[in-house]
């Protein structure tokens, strides 16, 4: 049984996370500011109250987890804001920054005396952050700071191999959520989590680093 930290975890993939984490019988701590009525039907290990772009926030949550160890941690929230050129503005993409890059690496950082050597640290972005595979454009916040996340990833990857932890980069693919607006042509949240948990188990420090689709393919920077 492994213990896994899952962010964002009140509804889509974070969600799915802990359904299929807690069906194979690992602990799980789903961290959210507000649960949903669904997380809190699992019976899971929920900590809310949190939002990770407040300072602070990621020291209040290592206070409450105490000395817990943890195998697994899942940095999934994120932000996502349909900008445009004519249309982006400095707070969207403050806002999308903070949510998708600057928390999870903070908080890795908070909880990084709660790892250990063989533990994993997985951060889930998207191939929007990805520069060689963008053929469409648009999106400005939302791509700059996944870019950002993945920059951030890769440093983390070589930072922290010294004490045993390997760093994923993970795209989930195209999801059906509500972030996404529920669209028709995404897979569904079950589909993307188990192919994330196949990539997250077959993570080594050999392969620490890379940036991959939850279909296996590696991605492109």
């Amino acid at each position: 049984m492994s213990t896994v930290l899952i962010t964002g975890a009140n509804r889509g993939i974070g969600l799915e996370f802990c359904r299929q984490l807690q069906a194979r019988g690992d602990a799980v701590v789903a961290v959210c500011r507000t649960p949903s009525p669904e997380l809190e039907q699992l019976g899971v290990r929920i900590e809310a109250g949190l939002d990770l772009t407040d300072a602070g926030s990621g020291e209040e949550l290592r206070r409450r987890l105490g000395d817990l160890s943890l195998d697994v941690l899942i940095h999934n929230a994120g932000r996502l804001e349909a900008d445009s050129l004519n249309s982006v503005e400095a707070d969207g993409l403050r806002r999308q920054f903070e949510v998708n890059a600057v928390a999870p690496l903070l908080l890795s950082r908070a909880l990084l005396p709660l790892l250990h050597p063989g533990s994993k640290l997985v951060l889930i972005t998207s191939r929007m952050g990805s520069i060689a595979d963008n053929g469409s454009g648009g999106y400005y916040g939302y791509r700059m700071s996944k870019t950002a996340l993945c920059m951030a990833g890769k440093s983390l990857a070589i930072d922290l191999a010294p004490r045993g932890i390997a760093v994923v980069i993970l795209h989930p693919g195209m999801v059906s959520t509500r972030m996404t607006g529920f669209t028709s042509s995404g897979i569904s949240p079950e589909t993307s989590v188990r192919g994330l948990l196949q990539r997250i188990e077959e993570l080594t420090p050999a392969s620490s680093g890379q940036f991959r689709h939850a279909n296996g393919e590696e991605l492109p920077w």
